[in-house]
């Protein structure tokens, strides 16, 4: 039970807890517990955001794996009527197109005379396509002709003739 001292004029003075003390009203929080509170959300973010950056570049790749089977129709089509593959994207009406990490997409015709020494190569260093390579440079932007090469394994490529697209490091032939 509190008690209520009166001073001499008549005025209600601070509350004392039984005992004598007077009694601390909360105000806030301490600086203990908001370091506790800016830890624990720093905890939580560094949990968080690799995590969301991981689903982000999943969501680019699979981005860059669409673009490049729909430039492999179009390709395609366009090789159905004109009897040859284009000269490159821009008589497919792709001359523009940008993967997902803002870089244009590389085309190589390497079905004629001098194509093969462009063509992109396997682990034993054989054409991945008999016809033209279509790829993306992926993240890092840096690309080497042998996708067994570091510097390839995030690029997202077309390999034999276009029953595998997909991420340079995962190609295993």
């Amino acid at each position: 039970m509190r008690e209520t001292t009166t001073t001499g004029e008549g005025r209600v003075g601070a509350a004392r807890a039984p005992g004598g003390g007077a009694s601390r009203r909360a105000r806030g929080f301490t600086v203990v517990e908001l370091g506790l509170v800016v830890a624990l959300l720093a905890v939580l973010a560094a949990i968080a955001l690799p995590a969301y950056q991981d689903h982000r570049e999943r969501v680019r790749r699979a981005q860059a794996v669409t673009d490049i089977a729909a430039m492999q129709a179009l390709i395609a089509h366009y090789q159905l009527e004109h009897r040859e593959l284009p000269a490159s994207l821009a008589d497919v009406g792709q001359s523009g197109r940008l993967d997902p990490w803002g870089r244009p997409y590389v085309y190589v015709d390497v079905s004629g005379q001098g194509g093969k020494g462009k063509a992109r190569k396997d682990r034993k260093l054989n054409p991945l396509n008999t016809d033209f390579d279509l790829y993306s440079v992926g993240r890092d932007g840096v690309s080497k002709p042998q996708v067994s090469h570091r510097d390839s394994a995030d690029d997202v490529l077309r390999a034999l003739d276009g029953d595998f697209i997909g991420v340079g490091a995962d190609f295993t032939r």
